[in-house]
C-alpha cells in the first residue's frame, strides 16, 4: 500500500499571554497589539489540531497510533502549557512574543522531535473560533 493518509488529533488547553515588543515604547505596543497588549494579560481557550501524514503500516493499518499521538500531545504540549501564562511561565517565550503564529511554531518544534521523521506533521492552532494559524503553512486553500 502506498497511499498517504492524514490523521488528526484535536486537543485543547487554556493559557494567558500578552503581546508586547520590549524594544518598543508603550504607545507603539498599544497601537500595534491593542487589547492583546493588556499589561495584566488575557487568556484564550486554545484548540489544537495535530495532523500526521504518512503511509499506513502494513501490519497495523495505522499511520500513527492515535493513543500514542494523544499521549505525546498531552505530555509535551497540554501538560506544559495548560493554565499557564506564556510570558511568565514558559521558557520557550522568554524572548519570543507569544503570538498564535509563534505558539504554533513552538508546538510544532516540540512535537517534531517526538514523531517519526518519515511522517509529515502540521499543527493548526485556534486562538478563537474565528482566528487560527497553521504551521507549516500549506498552499491548499
Amino acid at each position: 500500500m502506498s497511499h498517504k493518509v492524514a490523521v488528526y488529533r484535536k486537543e485543547h488547553f487554556n493559557a494567558a499571554h500578552r503581546l508586547n515588543n520590549p524594544s518598543w515604547d508603550e504607545s507603539t505596543n498599544r497601537s500595534v497589539f491593542g487589547k492583546c497588549n493588556n499589561p495584566n494579560y488575557h487568556g484564550h481557550n486554545y484548540e489544537l489540531i495535530v495532523k500526521v501524514i504518512g503511509i499506513p503500516d502494513s501490519q497495523t493499518g495505522y499511520v500513527m497510533d492515535m493513543k500514542v499521538l494523544s499521549d505525546l500531545i498531552q505530555k509535551n504540549v497540554t501538560d506544559k502549557f495548560d493554565h499557564k501564562n506564556f510570558n511568565e511561565d514558559c521558557a520557550e517565550f522568554k524572548d519570543l512574543n507569544p503570538t498564535a503564529e509563534n505558539i504554533a511554531i513552538v508546538i510544532y518544534d516540540i512535537l517534531r522531535k517526538e514523531i517519526e521523521s518519515r511522517l509529515d506533521l502540521q499543527v493548526r492552532l485556534y486562538e478563537t473560533e474565528r482566528n487560527f494559524v497553521e504551521y507549516p503553512a500549506s498552499n491548499n486553500f
